[in-house]
């Protein structure tokens, strides 16, 4: 099984599923070639299989464990929880970039799970509103989703979590000025990232 885990900077990747919540206009599963290579599953990976991959690695040479792949990494709580436990066992910090439809998607389980084992919860904000964000992510749970996610966001920062949402620095300064409100209202961070 190919690229279940790979490299990028000093930080080794997981890619444990592509089933997504969203089917957003910029993801880079659209494309057939981008900057991570063909991260596209033929079947989801065990925990164990995960953990014998991560072994291969020289763990001196990393400095995190980032869960982000093709898919949403909150469908595999059971790999998030084991491989999390193995990084910092390993000296590693653990990150994960999500869109914020975990407790949906795990009947309200996920935000514990994350703040229990993850050090930085990054979460796509995307947009600044529920209209926005339906109209640019494509969500199952549509004009809800939005909605879902902020309410995630607010449950991790709530049970302690070190929560970072993230957002395009070309959505222009007004967006980003209410993206900015958006983290400081539930007590979030925000990152403005450039767009790849």
């Amino acid at each position: 099984m190919e690229n279940v885990v790979y490299e990028l900077g000093d930080s080794l990747y997981i890619n444990a599923t592509n089933r997504c919540t969203n089917a957003c206009a910029f993801c880079v599963r659209n494309y057939e070639e981008n900057i991570y290579g063909d991260l596209w599953l033929d079947s989801e990976p065990s925990p164990e299989y995960i953990l014998n991959e991560l072994k291969k690695y020289d763990l001196s040479k990393y400095k995190s464990i980032v869960f982000c792949g093709y898919g949403e990494p909150t469908y595999r709580l059971d790999v998030i929880e084991a491989v999390a436990k193995f990084a910092h066992s390993n000296g590693l910090t653990t990150r994960i970039n999500t869109n914020g439809h975990g407790d949906k998607i795990n009947d309200g389980k996920a935000a514990k799970v994350l703040v229990d084992n993850i050090d930085i919860i990054g979460i796509s904000l995307n947009e600044v509103n529920a209209q926005a964000y339906d109209e640019l992510c494509h969500s199952i749970y549509g004009k809800d989703g939005f909605d879902i996610m902020i309410a995630f966001a607010k449950k991790c920062v709530e049970l302690g979590g070190n929560v970072i949402f993230s957002i395009v620095d070309v959505v222009g300064e007004e967006k980003i000025n209410k993206a900015k409100q958006i983290a400081q209202d539930i007590g979030a961070k925000l990152r403005v990232r450039q767009l790849i």
